[in-house]
Order: C-alpha cells, then structure tokens, then sequence
C-alpha cells in the first residue's frame, strides 16, 4: 500500500508543478481566459514584419497587442484590430504606425499620442497610419539614385 500511496503523492506533486508553471507562463505572456482592454482598428497600406500577437508599444512600453489582422477587398488594405490596456488611454487624434526596432530588428506598432483631451473608445477607428516601409526599397531608391 505505501508503494501506491507514494506514486499517487509523487504524481500529484508533478501536476501541481505542471499547473504553476502553465499558470506563470500565462502571466508573462499576458496571455489570459479574459480579454482584458479595448479593440482599437485601422487600415494600413503595408503591414510588412507585423502579425498577430505583434507588440503594441506608446513610448516604448507595451500597451497592447495585434489581434486581428485582415485584407480588405475593396480597398487592398491591411484592415487591423488592436487591442489597448483598459489603464492606457488614447488620445482620439493620436497616430498609429508601423515602426522597426532596428536595422535587424522587427517590427511593431507604435501609437503616437496627440493632445485631444478626448479619448478613444472601444471599437474606434484610427485613421492616422503609417505603414512599415521597407528596408529593400529604400536601399534599391540609395543604389539606384534619383534623377535630378
């Protein structure tokens, strides 16, 4: 009997380990059961380097993250959802683009706050963008020239 008892005492052990590590692993992650803020849109030329899950940044903090991303018939635009820290509030004349973090770096999307004193709410629309550029055009514009 102490045979199976240890068994059954080593094993519960082993699971209560496997749920505290998924359990942190949630936490730092920020991954969680109940979307915690609110969806923000915006339609973007070019969405190259972002995808779902891509870091939402204001100053260089992460506020946020890529929920949805779409391409919209109509328009051939990349239609994006964002979702925002229910603490974070959005300036309703802020800016949303599309930045690297360096020259080997990828890319995320950074909100730059205007100076309304009105706020975004839940399911607005951004509509200043800025889509990524792309490192390989630039460099083709800087060998190629411009005829002047």
């Amino acid at each position: 009997m102490s045979h199976s008892t240890a068994e059954v005492l080593v094993g519960g052990c082993v699971l209560a380990g496997a749920l505290g590590f998924g359990l942190y692993a949630m936490q730092v992650t920020g991954l969680s059961a109940a979307p915690q803020g609110y969806d923000l849109h915006a339609s973007f030329r070019s969405l190259e380097g972002v995808s779902v899950g891509t870091d939402v940044r204001l100053a260089g903090v992460k506020v946020g993250s890529v929920t949805d991303i779409a391409l919209n018939p109509e328009t051939y635009r990349a239609d994006t959802t964002v979702q925002i820290r229910d603490d974070v509030l959005i300036p309703d004349d802020s800016a949303i683009l599309v930045a690297s973090e360096g020259l080997l770096g990828g890319n995320y999307v950074e909100l730059s706050p205007g100076g309304s004193p009105f706020f975004y709410g839940a399911g607005d629309r951004i509509t200043d963008t800025q889509s990524a550029v792309s490192l390989i055009s630039l460099l083709m514009a800087f060998v190629g020239g411009s005829p002047e």
